[in-house]
């Protein structure tokens, strides 16, 4: 007999349902569909990205085993490995992806005051990219070298909470920097970002839109010192200035006054940030590309906590789907993480989830640990053999 709702189905009760079917309805996903609907799609997809399966018969497999459970997964049926593919290779990416973008403004709402490192009250936005190696020949629409093909995955995370705001999928080929025509900038936001995106006539298009951005000069850099401010060398700084671009075409496509500061590290490495803000402390600029490093850490966890590196589709509309669905479920975790009041880490979070899908234990009292109610009674009536 069942009693009580699965923990997979206590997790999808924090989606948000009726903005899913309407975004289903604005793309004609369901159209003409019987019976395996997006929402399906979804839950198998997101059910595949929280117990590790690694292929779409592996994830049949497991869903045939406990059959008998699938409609309490909120499933209609056994779920074919055909059917779920032609499902990934013919709805739309879209939806899913727009889908996502929802769950990222109620993350962002949760975690507004959660902090990062740095005491500013301002949003801090880290920038970067990361590529996924795959097969040419099965992925010949993603190229990148003349022998393999790969996918980026352009990324903007708000380091508040390492929510993804901003994620663009391309081919290997094109270049980070590119992703500045698409971003809209943000006024009185700071973006860090590394030497890949210093493109001055890009980020001067920032400047003006009342952006602030944080990244590292490259070695040729050619600038004009037009005034030094103090600073405490004890620190690490070394010097903290007003420049301007002395360079034909940096100097056209960058017309106004930069900040450059100079920081030597621990391990006694030189590190040159080029900034186009002139009232925070050199120190909290050196700070604030420090923090940088958690879109690398977002990166790392992904790849060995998600499925994004080996597919379950080949064509671009399934590889993108999947892709989605997975961000999807990492900013869910996120959203459970946070109403809950978990301690438990992300990673504890999905290890936990991964391995209790069909148990019935209430979600609150699975993820904060907490043990059985003594007091409860025992169900069980072994020990009444016993009993005189």
């Amino acid at each position: 007999m069942h009693v009580g709702k699965l923990v997979f189905a206590q997790l999808m009760e924090h989606l948000p349902w009726k903005t899913f079917g309407r975004i289903v309805e604005r793309y004609g996903g369901d159209h003409r569909v019987r019976e395996f609907s997006c929402a399906h799609q979804f839950r198998c997809m997101a059910f595949a990205q929280l117990t590790y399966r690694e292929s779409l018969r592996d994830l049949a497999t497991c869903l045939r085993a406990q059959s008998a459970k699938l409609y309490h997964l909120g499933l209609r049926g056994t779920v074919a490995r055909s059917t779920l593919a032609d499902a990934n290779e013919a709805r739309d990416w879209r939806i899913y992806a727009e889908f996502a973008q929802h769950l990222i403004r109620i993350a962002r709402r949760l975690y507004l005051e959660e902090p990062f490192g740095v005491d500013l009250k301002e949003t801090v936005y880290a920038l970067d990219s990361t590529t996924i190696d795959l097969c040419l020949s099965v992925f010949p629409w993603a190229p990148f070298r003349s022998t393999k093909a790969a996918i980026k995955l352009h990324t903007l995370i708000d380091l508040r909470g390492n929510i993804p705001t901003f994620i663009q999928i391309s081919d290997g080929k094109l270049h980070d920097v590119n992703v500045l025509d698409d971003l809209l900038p943000e006024p009185g936001a700071f973006y860090v970002m590394d030497r890949g995106y210093l493109d001055f006539q890009r980020l001067h298009r920032w400047h003006l839109a009342g952006a602030f951005f944080v990244t590292r000069a490259k070695s040729n850099l050619k600038a004009k010192r037009r005034y030094s401010h103090p600073v405490d060398r004890s620190t690490g700084l070394i010097c903290d200035q007003t420049i301007v671009l002395t360079v034909h075409y940096s100097k056209v496509g960058y017309p106004d006054t930069l900040r450059r500061i100079r920081f030597k590290t621990d391990e006694g490495k030189t590190l040159v940030f080029l900034t186009n803000n002139f009232t925070l402390p050199a120190l909290t600029i050196t700070e604030l590309y420090r923090c940088r490093w958690q879109v690398e850490l977002f990166f790392k966890w992904i790849k060995q906590h998600l499925r994004i590196k080996t597919f379950f589709g080949t064509s671009e509309n399934a590889v993108k789907s999947q892709v989605w669905i997975a961000v999807s479920v990492y900013v869910l975790v996120a959203i459970v993480r946070k109403r809950l009041q978990l301690d438990a880490s992300l990673y504890e979070t999905l290890q936990i989830l991964s391995l209790t899908m069909f148990e019935t234990t209430p979600l609150d009292q699975l993820l904060t640990l907490t043990p059985p109610d003594p007091l409860l009674p025992d169900s069980s009536n072994q020990l009444n053999l016993f009993e005189s």
